[in-house]
């Protein structure tokens, strides 16, 4: 009992080596790999960094021929530590247990990776370290997440409160879904006054809401149209042919280097998301700006039916 306690707290590298099975393999670890990261589902861990410690260890398959000091020819450190930063620059999270799982997979892209040990753990959150250990293998890891499929460029269709109100909206989302390229719609705020807080950060957020309102009216006026908060259902929803209607405040509150921008700004807020889902062009229905872009875009008057 006494070894088993002191292998469930000792560095991966030697819990990997107690597990190992018949069939030796090579091993590369990283110890001690230490990030300040935005991460934690509490509100008092929003809009703070915390010290996050990354003990690694990658079982390889190993390589039949000497590998003749040719670093092309193994698996690099750099690989993990990419893994890393790789999967904290893609969204913000909330639980370890989901970082954890993702910079596995990522790990087990590579060729040589086997199995993989993932440590996390926090260093500010009380008086000793607090975290979550996983073990892959390539055999666990999902089919598409290996494959790494490109994704869609999706168009982005910017609709203004006048928009949503003419009767060409119909007609509208009927001619534009029957398109190949996967759709997207973002509106702006509704036209109600929104309550003031004074405050910065639930200020945003209740802008953030009021834009989701009107998301959700748009669902409810048209039932083609499925309100999607989460790049998971977004990702999901663009393989399946489903005509989408952006609600922000997740995507925009998760967003490691998240957009300064006013929610009420909802155009420039659209082109944004236009930006962070690599969109193919951009559609301004009944919007009063034309923003610079680097992503094709195109306005149309509320009278104009052709697009």
């Amino acid at each position: 009992m006494s070894k088993e306690v002191r292998l469930a707290f000792a560095h991966p590298e030697e819990r990997a080596g107690a597990t190992s099975g018949a069939q030796m393999r090579d091993r590369i670890s990283l110890r001690d790999h230490i990030v300040d990261v935005e991460i934690g589902a509490f509100q008092a861990e929003r809009g703070n960094t915390q010290r996050i410690s990354f003990n690694v260890v990658v079982e390889v398959q190993p390589i039949a021929e000497p590998v003749a000091d040719d670093v092309d020819r193994i698996l690099s450190y750099d690989k993990v530590t990419e893994a890393i930063a790789h999967e904290l620059a893609a969204e913000r999270l909330n639980l370890l247990e989901t970082l954890a799982e993702r910079v596995a997979d990522r790990i087990l892209l590579e060729p040589q990776a086997v199995r993989t040990f993932v440590r996390i753990e926090k260093l500010d959150r009380g008086p000793g370290a607090l975290g979550v250990e996983v073990v892959r293998a390539r055999a666990d890891t999902p089919l598409e997440i290996l494959q790494e499929e490109e994704k869609p460029h999706p168009r982005i269709v910017f609709l203004s409160n006048e928009a949503l109100e003419s009767p060409n909206l119909d007609g509208w989302i009927a001619q534009l879904g029957q398109q190949e390229a996967p759709l997207i719609f973002c509106v702006g705020p509704h036209d109600l006054a929104a309550p003031q807080t004074g405050h910065k950060m639930t200020q945003r957020r209740i802008d953030l809401l009021a834009i989701e309102q009107n998301a959700w009216m748009l669902a409810a006026r048209d039932s083609r149209c499925v309100v999607v908060e989460t790049r998971t259902e977004l990702d999901w929803a663009m393989k399946n042919g489903q005509i989408c209607v952006w609600a922000p405040s997740k995507i925009v509150l998760d967003a490691v280097d998240g957009p300064d921008i006013d929610p009420r700004d909802a155009v420039t807020l659209a082109l944004w998301f236009a930006q962070t889902v690599v969109a193919s062009d951009i559609i301004l229905i009944g919007a009063d700006t034309m923003p610079r872009s680097d992503i094709p875009l195109r306005g149309v008057q509320l009278a104009d039916v052709s697009l």
